[in-house]
Order: C-alpha cells, then sequence, then structure tokens
C-alpha cells in the first residue's frame, strides 16, 4: 500500500434555497480541480436519492501532499468561501480512504476521461 493513492468521501448538507448555486459552484471546482490539480485523480460529486439537498463528494489524489495542496489551493479556497453560507452544518468527512484497485497506473490512465464533461 505504500504505492497507494489517497481517497476522502464527505458529506454536505446544502440549505433548500442555495441547492442550485451550490450545485453550480461545485460543478464549476469539479471542473478546475481536476483540469488543474495534475495529482488529483477522481473528483465525484452525487446527490442523496431521498434527500436533494445532501450531496456526497468522493475524492481520489497521488499522495497525502496532493490532499495538501488541494485543501491550500486557490480553487478550493474561492469555493468554500463561496459556499460557507450555503451549508447547513458542517462538512461530515465520512472516511479517509489508501486505494487497492485500481492501480496507480490505472487511475492515471483514467484521469483523461474526466476531463470530458
Amino acid at each position: 500500500m505504500d504505492d497507494a493513492m489517497f481517497g476522502g468521501f464527505f458529506v454536505i448538507n446544502v440549505k433548500p434555497e442555495y441547492r442550485q448555486s451550490f450545485l453550480d459552484a461545485s460543478t464549476f471546482q469539479a471542473q478546475n480541480v481536476v483540469s488543474e490539480e495534475p495529482e488529483v485523480f477522481q473528483f465525484h460529486i452525487m446527490v442523496d436519492e431521498t434527500n436533494p439537498n445532501r450531496f456526497y463528494f468522493y475524492e481520489v489524489f497521488r499522495n497525502e501532499a496532493a490532499v495538501q495542496d488541494h485543501w491550500e489551493s486557490e480553487t478550493f479556497n474561492n469555493w468554500f468561501n463561496t459556499v460557507r453560507k450555503m451549508l447547513d452544518g458542517e462538512i461530515e468527512r465520512v472516511a479517509r480512504m489508501r486505494s487497492l484497485f485500481p492501480t496507480p497506473k490505472g487511475f492515471k490512465a483514467q484521469k483523461a476521461s474526466l476531463l470530458l464533461w
């Protein structure tokens, strides 16, 4: 696992009146992250089936340094400053993970497809 990728799974609840604004800001942020941060290999935003104001973020980074770089990036900080007032509670970190499959080579091969939005 020394060569494993680092992953994070987060839950974010949004005030109903900000749902679309949050989604717009988060989609813009996700597109920037995958295109501008070379050590980010997955960035998924999903919505709960029964609660349209509950979002799940799944992210995969090359290593712990890439996670720190992401959190300190202008892109992340601009997003967080934009959406902070939209949040209904704190961001919940469900899990920090290490990859088993795909391999780092597999994640790298998949990255190009993330840019096809």
